[in-house]
C-alpha cells in the first residue's frame, strides 16, 4: 500500500483502533492510553495578573442526574420531597439529606451552589454541555474541561499527564484541540494504569532497537502527512516511552495506600477512584475526574437515591479529611457535578424524572468561602428564585479558581473562535 493510500485511511479510522494496532504491532507491548504532552502555555495572560485559588481540581461526576431534593436542596415540610429527611450541618443553617451525615460534618468547607440551570433534558447532551460548556453539534467536538486545562496550562509534572479520566462511560476529549491534551483514561481505578511495564521477554536493549526502527520508519511518513492521527500516533510512543521510565508510575498503585484509608474511602469502584485521584494530584496531575453512575432514578428514587448517596457519602467526607489532614484542600478544588436534577414531582413509580430547570453542584476547598450557599430554588424545588448559575458559569468558576485565561481565545482548525467557559462569568462571591 502507497502512503498516501495509508494516510488516507488514518483519517478515517478511530483514534483507539490506530493506536492498539501500532502499540501491539511494533512494538510489542498493549496499548497505553494516550498520554497530553507539555502544551506550554502561560496561563497568567489573560487572567488580569490575579493568582489562582487553586493548583489541581478533583472533579466528582454523579452520572445519570442527581435529585437536588434528596440530597443537597432539601424542602422539609413539601410534598415535593417524599419520605428524605433533613439534616443539620456544620454550617450554620445549611441542610442536606440525611444520607450525608458524614460529608454533613464537613459542610464548613463546602458550598453548596443550589441555582444551576441547563438547556440540555437528556443524558447525553446534559453531559456534554457540563463538561464542556457548549451543546452538541453535529460540525465539531468541543474539548472537555480536562483537555481546557491541559492546553491551557501545560504540565506540572514532566513525565506525567495534566489530566486523567477515571471510571467508565463515554467522555469528551480533546475535540477540536490536538489528541495530546486529551485526558488519560483510567477504567479500573484498583487496577491503576495497566501496560505500563516492558512485556517478559523485552529487555531494555531489545526495547530500545525497536523504537530506533520505528522512528526510522515514521520520520518519513510524518513529514510527508502531517494529518492529527499522525501526530497522535507519534505522541503515544513518545510519551508512553517517558512515562514508562518515570519513576511517578507509583502515583497509579492505591495499593500502596494504608489499611485505614482504603476502608475510609470504601470498597467501591468510587472510593477507590477518590483514592487515586488524591494520589494523583499529590503528584501534580493538575485534574482528575472520577464518575459514580446509578443516578437515573426514575423508577424506585428513594431507595436508589440512598444507595448512591451512601457511596458519594463515605468517598467524598474520605476525600475531604484527607485532603484537610495533609494540609492540601486549600490548594484543591473539589467539585461534585451532575448533568441535571430530578422532577420535584414524584411519578407512578416512585420515581423522580429529568429535570433541568434547577439542580444543585458542590465547590469546595481551592479557595472557596466554605460553609455557604449560593442561590435558591421555591419551596417545592422546581425553580431557580434566586441567583440562576448557568453551566457556562458554572465552568468558568472552576477555570477561574485554577487560574486559567478563561477568555482566552483558541481558533478550531475550521477558523472559529472558541473559549473555556463559552460565555460563561465565574461566580467570584463564592471565593
Amino acid at each position: 500500500m502507497n502512503l498516501r493510500r495509508l494516510a488516507n485511511r488514518l483519517d478515517g479510522c478511530s483514534r483507539r483502533d490506530l493506536l492498539t494496532t501500532a502499540a501491539q504491532g511494533l512494538l510489542g507491548v498493549s496499548l497505553l492510553p494516550l498520554v497530553p504532552s507539555l502544551a506550554g502555555a502561560d496561563p497568567t495572560p489573560g487572567t488580569g495578573g490575579r493568582r489562582p485559588t487553586a493548583k489541581n481540581c478533583i472533579y466528582l461526576y454523579m452520572s445519570g442526574g442527581m435529585s437536588h431534593l434528596d440530597t443537597f436542596d432539601p424542602k422539609p415540610g413539601a410534598e415535593s420531597q417524599g419520605p428524605t429527611k433533613v439534616i443539620p450541618t456544620a454550617a450554620d443553617g445549611v441542610q442536606v439529606s440525611e444520607h450525608f451525615p458524614l460529608v454533613a460534618t464537613h459542610m464548613r468547607h463546602v458550598a453548596v451552589v443550589r441555582s444551576l440551570n441547563s438547556t440540555q433534558g437528556a443524558h447525553e447532551p446534559g453531559q456534554y454541555f457540563m463538561r464542556t460548556s457548549y451543546t452538541q453539534r453535529g460540525t465539531i467536538r468541543h474539548p472537555s474541561m480536562g483537555a481546557w486545562v491541559s492546553h491551557l496550562s501545560g504540565r506540572a509534572n514532566p513525565t506525567l499527564p495534566t489530566a486523567v479520566s477515571i471510571g467508565g462511560g463515554r467522555k469528551p476529549g480533546a475535540g477540536f484541540m490536538e489528541s495530546r491534551f486529551s485526558p488519560l483514561p483510567i477504567g479500573n481505578p484498583e487496577a491503576g494504569l495497566q501496560d505500563s511495564r516492558r512485556p517478559a521477554g523485552v529487555d531494555g536493549a531489545l526495547y530500545q532497537r525497536r523504537l530506533d526502527l520505528l522512528g526510522r520508519f515514521n520520520d518519513g511518513f510524518q513529514a510527508a502527512f502531517d494529518h492529527k492521527p499522525v501526530r497522535a500516533y507519534n505522541d503515544l510512543y513518545d510519551e508512553a516511552v517517558q512515562l514508562m521510565a518515570s519513576k511517578d508510575l507509583a502515583a497509579f498503585d492505591i495499593k500502596q495506600e494504608p489499611e485505614h484509608l482504603h476502608d475510609a474511602y470504601g470498597d467501591t469502584p468510587f472510593g477507590h477512584g477518590c483514592l487515586l485521584a488524591r494520589r494523583l494530584i499529590e503528584h501534580d496531575v493538575r485534574f482528575v475526574e472520577v464518575e459514580l453512575g446509578g443516578w437515573d432514578t426514575h423508577d424506585d428514587n428513594f431507595d436508589r437515591v440512598e444507595a448512591q448517596a451512601n457511596i458519594l457519602d463515605r468517598s467524598l467526607s474520605a476525600l475531604l479529611a484527607d485532603l484537610t489532614s495533609r494540609g492540601m484542600l486549600e490548594e484543591t478544588l473539589v467539585v461534585v457535578a451532575t448533568e441535571f436534577g430530578r422532577t420535584p414531582k414524584i411519578n407512578g413509580n416512585t420515581g423522580r424524572d429529568h429535570y433541568p430547570k434547577a439542580f444543585s453542584c458542590l465547590l469546595a476547598g481551592g479557595g472557596i468561602k466554605g460553609g455557604q450557599v449560593h442561590g435558591a430554588t421555591d419551596p417545592t424545588g422546581g425553580s431557580v428564585v434566586a441567583s440562576k448559575v448557568e453551566i457556562p458559569d458554572f465552568n468558568a468558576t472552576i477555570g477561574y479558581a485554577l487560574g486559567l485565561p478563561i477568555e482566552r481565545v483558541v481558533m478550531s482548525p475550521s477558523g472559529r473562535p472558541f473559549t473555556l467557559a463559552d460565555k460563561g462569568r465565574p461566580l467570584t462571591a463564592l471565593f
